[in-house]
């Protein structure tokens, strides 16, 4: 089939053959579909949309475009999970090790920030020594050893998935539903899971603010990966603040060695995180119910082995043998820390999640272009939680940063990013709804 043809049939409106989406794949991946075309075929899918079955076909597709892992031989259920990402969202360093422990394997293929979301990989490369790009004879050894491995895409996953993306980039055609479903779907296909929970966010720091629409995404996922083979619900999760205290590389990783080992626990992100262990230990078939998985979870958790797992991934990938002991140790910080003060008293009735975000972006613990280098040190840290009843002076949050101009710009923008009222502001339940097929 002319990819022209292809391209025609979907931007009036019809339905596309398998057939029609693998031919179209098969050229996005040999390079005989330009980029032209690939411009022209993610607009009209943004504005068309796909039914379900074509969204399974193009997960398909571009899911077999490269390497398809193969865990066959391990004696337990390998599960995933994948977040649509927020500002200090470190669920997944604490979850693979907690679900690992439970005794499943976890091959968690994890991506960088993206605009004001921060990624696990940037957070485990805080990690002296920490690999996060092993060839595949590590990672494989990993798992099987640790029961997890927290690593970035290798460049035969999904090939098909990376050229498309990098043309929606630049073409204004991302935030198209059918295409991100076939984005996460196909990387977490081609690596050999038999599960996957997801976690969908909304709120002011999420990629999708509206809960609307973290609905429709949660559902269309929700939908395509069941249809596409692989077992899979999402949770539906509050991001209208960080959820964690911190956000910034090294500080999220600090973060999460306290929480595993029953340092500090903060209840937004004990119930994410614990909620989403007992969702992925169930589709996993290690538990019955969701209370059952919970306590296999809090258990697991408590006794200290969900750390113990983390320590050992850490060091099969390069790490520190004695990383959890001497987290700070091995963690940089940043050379300043300033205290952003509150200008008055009240309530803290909002935090424009995004800002806090970006504010990491503008100390150097993000990227502006691809190419830019994080520093890992830098952040914010005691960030406020909602509703916490203020004084003037009251600290609202720190800022750790390299140097007096940019911690002066970040201490601005903390600043106009959390604000005051005298009323406290309505509750957000931290999960508002599951999705099932």
């Amino acid at each position: 089939m002319l990819p022209q043809e292809i391209i025609r049939a979907k931007r009036d409106g019809q339905v596309l053959s398998a057939q029609a989406i693998e031919a179209f794949v098969r050229g996005i991946t040999d390079g005989s579909v330009s980029e032209g075309q690939i411009a022209a075929f993610g607009m009209a899918v943004y504005f068309n949309g796909m039914h379900r079955d074509e969204a399974v076909a193009l997960t398909r597709a571009m899911q077999n475009s490269g390497d398809v892992l193969q865990w066959r031989d391990l004696d337990g259920p390998v599960v995933d999970k994948h977040s649509t990402g927020g500002v200090g969202d470190n669920v997944s360093l604490m979850l693979a090790p907690l679900v690992a422990s439970c005794g499943a394997y976890v091959p968690m293929i994890s991506g960088r920030g993206l605009g004001h979301t921060g990624g696990t990989l940037d957070k485990m490369d805080a990690i002296p020594g920490y690999q996060s790009y092993p060839d595949k004879a590590l990672f494989d050894k990993v798992v099987r050893a640790c029961g997890c491995a927290i690593i970035g895409p290798t460049g035969d996953l999904a090939p098909a998935d990376k050229r498309f993306y990098a043309v929606r980039d630049v073409t204004a055609t991302v935030e198209s539903i059918p295409l991100i479903t076939a984005s996460i779907l196909s990387k977490k296909l081609a690596s050999g899971i038999g599960g996957l929970v997801l976690d969908v966010k909304t709120g002011s720091g999420a990629f999708m603010a509206s809960f609307e629409g973290a609905q429709a995404l949660a559902q269309s996922l929700v939908q395509v990966a069941n249809g596409a083979g692989l077992p899979t619900s999402a949770l539906i999760s509050d991001m209208n603040e960080p959820l964690a205290n911190c956000a910034g590389n090294a500080l999220e990783v600090r973060n999460a060695v306290d929480f595993l080992t029953n340092a500090h626990h903060q209840p937004r992100l004990a119930e994410v995180v614990l909620n989403l262990a007992a969702h992925m230990l169930v589709t996993a078939g290690l538990a019955q119910t969701v209370a059952d998985g919970l306590a296999k979870a809090e258990a697991a958790l408590k006794s200290g082995y969900a750390a113990e797992k983390f320590g050992h991934m850490v060091q099969g990938l390069g790490g520190p043998q004695d990383f959890i002991e001497k987290a700070s140790c091995y963690l940089p910080q940043a050379g300043l820390q300033v205290p952003v003060y509150a200008g008055g008293s009240g309530y803290l009735h909002a935090i424009d999640t995004r800002i806090i975000g970006m504010s990491v972006v503008t100390l150097g613990g993000g990227r502006l272009r691809p190419q830019d280098r994080i520093d890992p040190a830098v952040g914010i840290s005691d960030i406020m939680p909602l509703g916490t009843e203020v004084k003037a002076g009251d600290v609202l949050a720190v800022v750790h940063a390299q140097t007096q101009d940019k911690a002066e710009m970040a201490r601005q923008m903390v600043q106009q990013a959390m604000q005051l009222d005298d009323r406290a502001p309505p509750s957000h339940p931290v999960i508002y709804e599951m999705v099932t097929a």
